[in-house]
């Protein structure tokens, strides 16, 4: 964990799987991360029909924002997760979840995932669309 950041964990509640409940910025800046789809720099939907391949996409495309920003995958303390399909999600969690780790590590920050009936981008394709908000020094 960064210095800037520090997870919360209730004593009242069951130890988080891949999540935190909280996260407490003490210090530095806040950065806004618009919800980010599957798109490569052509603006072309990536892994159409493939939840696990669009989430990689999804995870490089924060991935260069926050970079753009001056920051790292690590900095982000809040992300919420828009689906098209929850079963879907669940049925490929384990995959996701290893190409979670491959963006992320073993840095959980406070998240959320909410089964949605419509994206922007879901007449091109989109399964997912993922926002957060990231804390840098």
């Amino acid at each position: 964990m960064k210095d800037h950041i520090t997870e919360v964990r209730p004593r009242t509640l069951p130890k988080p799987k891949g999540f935190s409940y909280a996260m407490e910025v003490k210090h530095g800046r806040v950065v806004f991360v618009a919800g980010q789809v599957a798109v490569n720099a052509a603006g072309a939907i990536v892994g159409r029909g493939d939840l696990v391949a669009q989430f990689r996409q999804t995870c490089a495309n924060l991935h260069a924002v926050i970079t753009a920003a001056g920051g790292e995958m690590t900095d982000f303390v809040k992300l919420t997760i828009y689906v098209l399909d929850v079963a879907d999600y669940k049925k490929h969690l384990h995959a996701i979840g290893d190409v979670y780790r491959e963006s992320f590590g073993k840095h959980f920050p406070a998240m959320t995932l909410v089964g949605v009936r419509d994206l922007f981008d879901a007449a091109d394709g989109a399964l997912i669309e993922i926002e957060g908000f990231a804390a840098l020094p």
